[in-house]
């Protein structure tokens, strides 16, 4: 990040013509949201003085205590390197805060934040977070609504004229490297329409700004195209479903603390991991929070359905990629991209903290193929199954106080509501598979 004054900012807006100011954060349920100001109010945006109706916001606040300001963080400043009729826009992400002058805990953002005062309080000094997020491209109808027609049959790192995602994943690199991305590589994906798009890692929350900033320039460039892009983890059936794995590692100064003498994993890198996978069952609540995330979560189509580890097989949950040095990280393979990333972060982050403290046991790697497993065998080896559906997920979560302690009172109860209320309505719903399955019959 930009270590940006006010008087930069005022001076930036003035020599790119900024008409518009973007102050930009994230509801509890992952979504972008914002409050838009003419440039006029740049003062007022500075001094922490525009305020919003949290009341409206889902997970943030009750009715009568709606008031809530809007606290830019100045290193977030970046004007879109799109045009527009009414003259350029930029933008400020913002942290949450109450009339009293207080962070507002239940602001996803802050949230992070806390945590990783935590992490910096057991001496450890950058958590770094490299995404790697997929998503589909779909046409689009003569009324520019998706259709659920893809627009290409490509597979892994094919090439035009099968990929007609090219262009419009060329163009959405050539965006980002605007703004300030640093992209390390763009592919097709395995399933037809869908595509990757890696970007070099960050600190925790710099990553998580980025991944909601890369979903909105994702949404924009591919409607220029005539497509829609969505980061629903399971558009169709019958073939792979979009994650979005997250690489991490874990600095003390300079030192990669995963990486020992020999480039293998340390030890604290597996006390660390030990806690992720403790905690992996009530981690999914967060990082797979929609009913469509578990369409994604079956055996067959790459994404791991089963708690153990490995350095070479990608059938479990954290692969250890073949890394040296500074670049040693673990890869958690479930996350999808419909999580809320400063949630995701700041409790896979605290997972990680609690077993360097706690110095839970750490299963054996696991080098076989866990699909392949009979049942005897995976009970052998101790390896246990991901939540299926999000209602366990849940039920998993309500169970481990201390991933609830990682998002803290306010937003656990908060994720319980909203996605409680979202079981709910998925159960009450008829779906065309009950209809063609049941009818004939009875």
């Amino acid at each position: 990040m930009h270590k940006y004054s006010a008087e930069d900012i005022k001076e930036m807006a003035s020599e790119e013509n900024v008409e518009f100011i973007c102050l930009m954060f994230t509801d509890i349920n992952g979504m972008i949201k914002n409050v838009e100001v003419p440039v006029s109010q740049i003062d007022k945006v500075l001094a922490n003085k525009i305020t919003f109706d949290g009341s409206s916001i889902d997970g943030f606040t009750r009715i009568e205590e709606s008031d809530m300001l809007l606290h830019p963080d100045l290193r977030t400043w970046l004007v879109f390197p799109w045009g527009s009729e009414h003259g350029k826009v930029a933008r400020l992400i913002c942290d949450i805060y109450t009339t009293d002058g207080k962070p507002f805990a239940g602001d996803p953002r802050t949230n992070l934040a806390r945590i990783i005062e935590k992490m910096r309080s057991m001496g450890y000094t950058d958590f770094n977070i490299g995404p790697e997020p997929e998503f589909f491209l779909f046409n689009t109808d003569e009324n520019g609504q998706p259709t659920l027609k893809l627009n290409d049959d490509g597979s892994y790192f094919d090439f035009s004229p099968v990929d007609l995602g090219e262009n419009c994943r060329r163009d959405i690199v050539l965006i980002l490297e605007k703004m300030g991305f640093e992209v390390e590589a763009s592919h097709h994906e395995v399933a037809p329409g869908q595509q990757e798009i890696d970007f070099k890692y960050e600190d925790a929350i710099s990553a998580a700004d980025s991944i909601q900033t890369f979903k909105l320039v994702v949404k924009t460039v591919a409607r220029r195209h005539g497509l829609y892009a969505t980061f629903m983890p399971k558009p169709l059936q019958g073939i792979n479903g979009s994650g979005m794995h997250i690489n991490m590692s874990l600095f003390k100064g300079d030192d990669n603390i995963f990486d020992d003498e020999n480039d293998m994993l340390s030890d604290l890198a597996k006390q660390f991991l030990s806690g992720i996978l403790t905690h992996a069952r009530a981690l999914t609540a967060v990082n797979n929070p929609t009913i469509n995330s578990y369409k994604r979560l079956v055996p067959g189509y790459e994404a791991p359905t089963y708690i153990a580890w490995s350095s070479k097989n990608r059938s479990p949950l954290v692969r250890v990629p073949a890394a040296k040095g500074k670049s040693k990280r673990i890869e958690m393979r479930s996350v999808d991209p419909t999580t809320n990333p400063y949630l995701a972060i700041a409790c896979i982050l605290d997972a990680g903290l609690d077993g360097l403290q706690s110095n839970y046991d750490l299963m054996p790697e696991v080098k076989e193929n866990i699909y392949a497993m009979t049942d005897e065998r995976r009970e052998e080896l101790g390896i246990h199954e991901l939540p299926s559906t999000l209602h366990n997920s849940l039920k998993a979560l309500r169970k481990d106080e201390f991933v609830q302690s990682s998002l803290g009172k306010g937003l656990t109860n908060s994720l319980f509501a909203a996605k409680n209320a979202e079981w709910d309505k998925y159960c009450q719903t008829v779906s065309q598979w009950e209809r063609d399955t049941y009818m004939p019959l009875y």
